[in-house]
């Protein structure tokens, strides 16, 4: 069943990523072109060939499963130790809640077509320059202007679902895809700590999501998913068929199994996993694995590991280090991280960081994992531990503004504190999330914070 987007477009996309994956695709672009978009049997006969194909030429070492992942990663600390007080702990956890909040504010009025695309005479990121720089904000210091001479000059707008984020109207983190994932991983550690799998985040997703809050990879698994409970029973208990099941439903007619939704997931369950990065990764495999594969799945695990480390490391290259040492080092999107870094040691300024970025990376999704995440450790290394630079940096870059700056945010609040975040960024949230998610719409930010540290005391005990 085709889900976000009509059957020929999902086909169109399964090229492109059988591409990605090694495959050699001549001529299947100009087979989908000539087929009616209403003919499902032609269109279905194509889809098969492509899932049959095998790789010809790949250089890259990506397994899906959690041990051969581990036994191809590098070295790397697996667990750090820190000793804080009570309230140090909880200043870190609120800290970390914030900075994704306020990461993801800034970056939600810029998800629109003019900044993650680009637009004919320019990418993706000097629209962005250009709207700040119209709105006599330059450089960025504050929430997204909601006018800008930029929009005339330049024929370039805001998100119309993002304008109650904008530096004249915001009040509080508005809800947000980003914001709901992490209080769910957030509420699926409050059940079950350590207990549970990929079975359990279809069921919950079944229960909390409706299938208008998911996009992408996340529609095709939802639905995907519909169709094995419907085979069991809505109320079954896991299947003993559920991993070989588990692979249909994260790659039948589902060809963003390696764009960033996964990644954004990963949050609620790395501040369960504080300080334990390699636990963090584990729960972002468990995570991703229902609805992705191959470099989608290590975005969640390289952010997460990332974030659970913040709590006891604060040093951006080890930070990065930390979060590439659970991945396998001869993934694509390692590779791709590493050139990342490499580039943000080197520039002078955030415009030619972002620049250099964006020509690196250009050929990618504006929403896949790889671009997007090699902009977040970019963001991270220019950065150097400033939390105004490293938002504003991951949001300049264009491409998925708000899911950056959320997971660079949540990164620099968990090594920072909520204390040594700017009032500026702070105050305008006024303590207050919505997430769409019954129990969670509204709440005080502080207390999804005193609930994420009550529900890592619980999984360190």
């Amino acid at each position: 069943m085709a889900g976000w987007a009509p059957l020929k477009q999902l086909i169109e996309e399964e090229i492109k990523q059988r591409r990605d994956e090694g495959c050699r695709v001549d001529s299947f672009d100009e087979r989908i072109e000539a087929i009616d978009s209403h003919n499902r049997e032609e269109l279905m006969r194509v889809y098969e060939e492509l899932t049959a194909l095998k790789p010809i030429s790949y250089p890259y070492d990506e397994p899906n499963e959690l041990e051969a992942i581990r036994q191809l990663r590098p070295e790397g600390p697996r667990l750090l130790s820190e000793t804080y007080s009570e309230e140090e702990w909880r200043d870190r956890f609120y800290g970390a809640w914030l900075g994704r909040s306020i990461g993801c504010a800034l970056g939600k009025p810029l998800e629109s077509a003019s900044f993650m695309f680009g637009s004919e005479d320019s990418p993706g990121w000097q629209n962005v320059y250009r709207w700040f720089k119209g709105a006599d904000a330059w450089p960025i210091t504050g929430y997204t202007p909601g006018s800008s001479t930029a929009s005339e000059e330049f024929g370039i707008a805001l998100a119309g679902f993002g304008l109650q984020s904008t530096r004249e109207r915001i009040q509080y983190m508005e809800t947000d895809d980003d914001i709901r994932y992490t209080v769910l991983g957030l509420i699926m550690l409050e059940r079950k700590g350590r207990d549970w799998d990929s079975w359990d985040i279809g069921k919950m997703w079944h229960e909390l999501l409706t299938y208008q809050q998911v996009c992408t990879a996340e529609t095709q698994a939802y639905l995907n998913f519909t169709q094995v409970t419907s085979h069991y029973g809505a109320d079954a208990e896991k299947p003993e068929d559920w991993e070989e099941k588990k692979h249909w439903v994260r790659t039948y007619l589902n060809p963003y199994r390696e764009w960033i939704g996964a990644q954004i997931r990963v949050d609620g369950f790395a501040y369960g996993a504080a300080g334990n990065p390699e636990l963090a990764a584990e729960f972002a495999w468990r995570d991703a694995s229902f609805s992705h594969i191959g470099n989608g799945i290590y975005g969640e695990m390289f952010c997460g590991a990332m974030i659970a480390a913040a709590f006891a490391e604060s040093d951006p290259e080890e930070l990065v280090r930390i979060g590439l040492s659970e991945i396998p080092s001869n993934c694509k999107l390692a590779h791709d991280i590493r050139t990342a870094v490499e580039i943000a040691k080197d520039a002078k300024d955030e415009l030619e960081l972002v620049n250099r970025i964006w020509e690196a990376f250009k050929h990618y999704h504006p929403v896949h994992t790889n671009n997007n995440a090699a902009l977040v450790a970019a963001s991270l290394i220019f950065a150097k531990g400033d939390f105004n630079t490293a938002i504003a940096v991951s949001v300049l870059g264009g491409w998925d503004t708000d899911c950056n700056g959320a997971t660079v945010g949540s990164i620099m609040g968990a090594a920072l504190g909520s204390k040594a975040l700017p009032e500026h960024w702070v105050k305008p949230l006024n303590d207050q999330l919505y997430s769409a998610v019954t129990g969670f719409h509204p709440i005080a930010i502080s207390e999804c914070a005193e609930r994420s540290y009550q529900v890592f005391k619980k999984i360190q005990g």
